[in-house]
């Protein structure tokens, strides 16, 4: 089976494990994947993941985050910019989400990164997805 948009199965993938409250989790390997997998990881929305092999497939098995009282670091995320209708935004128009207790994940064209530090370093792109 073929998955025709990456990112909204990582996403839905982690929104599930969270809601579940499973300890981890596991999504289609792919170098964008891994490039939102790092910055949720430096952001502090997962605490790790792993390349891992089962049956010749190759996946990546995140470790969801959870404070000490049980609840998700990750609170809710949401898909901004589908397949079928891309969102681009210019520098001064990036959109911030929760006022600021957000982080709008984007695509530039120096790579994936907040809306955050794209808006610090005048970079306008696609912006991928919502998270909280």
């Amino acid at each position: 089976m073929t998955i025709e948009d990456q990112i909204s199965d990582m996403i839905t993938r982690i929104r599930n494990s969270t809601m579940v409250k499973h300890e981890n989790v596991s999504v289609v390997k792919s170098k964008i994947n891994e490039n939102i997998l790092n910055l949720l990881s430096n952001e502090g929305f997962i605490d790790s993941f792993a390349e891992s092999e089962e049956e010749e497939k190759y996946h990546y098995k995140v470790d969801l985050k959870y404070y000490e009282d049980g609840s998700p670091a990750i609170s809710g995320i949401k898909r901004v910019s589908k397949p079928g209708l891309k969102i681009y935004v210019k520098k001064n128009d990036i959109p911030s989400y929760f006022s600021g207790m957000g982080v709008a994940i984007m695509s530039t064209s120096k790579g994936i990164m907040t809306g955050f530090k794209a808006k610090k370093q005048s970079l306008g792109g696609e912006v991928l997805f919502y998270i909280w």
